[in-house]
């Protein structure tokens, strides 16, 4: 019987984990190049997303609050409510921001009127830099004060679309299964306001089929905010007040309104970048 004797096999050669590393972040920058997120990353680059956040954020609660406030004093309805149902705020929360806004009833005065115009010409700054915003992200020139009358008009269509989220969210959010209705309800009030904000401001000089990725990119960020908020302002509003007393609930608003910002500008830029990439595809 003849025996065989076998060589034990040579062990097969392993790359290094530095190759495979290598390898690995080569790959990625291959998928990133020339993909939708480094359009994405580049056009919001290009555009200064960080301090146009910051600065629309400001803008919102220098103009806003004090219309709200001066709202509250005012009107009969409890506004402070409404801002805690679009943070989707728990009880605790929503005490302190009804603390925040609540104000003796207001009397119309010469404060009073200095106040309203200050808040007025606040809020067509906001209306005017969103105008801006918009011009960057779709490459249009710089109108000026040519039809300026457009952001008296688009604050008073924003008043009420704000009036019919309010009328039509209230009812759902009482219905059964009104945790996910709201958020349909509230994409279809939103991109269409988005939509027709954009047409709007730019004085009609992007068609329509164009602004419509950046609506719908927009409505869907806006509806994602309120899923976040709901998880995110109402523990960072109580532990701030808690911290900081009346200003802590003030910083989780400002921290609402540059998210708004975000959504706006992300908005825009992803429909343009989705849209310029569906054109340039044979």
């Amino acid at each position: 019987m003849v025996q065989h004797n076998r060589r034990p096999a040579a062990p097969r050669a392993t790359k290094p984990p530095a190759q495979f590393g290598r390898k690995a972040v080569a790959a990625a920058r291959d998928r990133y190049q020339g993909s939708l997120a480094q359009g994405l990353v580049t056009q919001l680059g290009a555009l200064g997303f960080v301090d146009q956040i910051m600065l629309f954020g400001a803008g919102l609660l220098v103009s806003l609050l004090p219309f709200l406030i001066l709202l509250s004093a005012f009107a009969s309805n409890r506004v402070d409510d409404d801002i805690a149902l679009r943070l989707g705020l728990n009880r605790q929360a929503s005490g302190i921001m009804a603390h925040l806004l609540t104000s003796a009833p207001a009397t119309l005065n010469a404060a009073t009127v200095t106040s309203l115009l200050f808040v007025a010409a606040g809020t067509l700054a906001v209306a005017g830099s969103l105008q801006q915003i918009y011009e960057k992200v779709f490459g249009q020139e710089h109108r000026g004060l040519r039809g300026a009358y457009r952001l008296l008009i688009w604050v008073v269509a924003l008043c009420l679309v704000v009036a019919l989220e309010t009328v039509a969210g209230r009812p759902v959010r009482d219905a059964w299964a009104g945790a996910g209705l709201v958020e349909l309800v509230t994409f279809a009030i939103w991109a269409p306001f988005f939509w027709w904000t954009m047409h709007y401001l730019l004085a009609g000089r992007v068609p329509w089929r164009r602004l419509l990725p950046s609506a719908v990119f927009t409505g869907a960020f806006y509806v994602g905010l309120g899923v976040f908020s709901k998880f995110y302002f109402s523990s960072t509003i109580t532990s701030d007040s808690h911290t900081y007393g009346t200003i802590g609930a003030i910083l989780g608003i400002l921290t609402w309104f540059i998210a708004i910002g975000a959504v706006i500008i992300l908005g825009a830029v992803a429909g343009v970048v989705w849209d310029d990439r569906k054109t340039s595809r044979p």
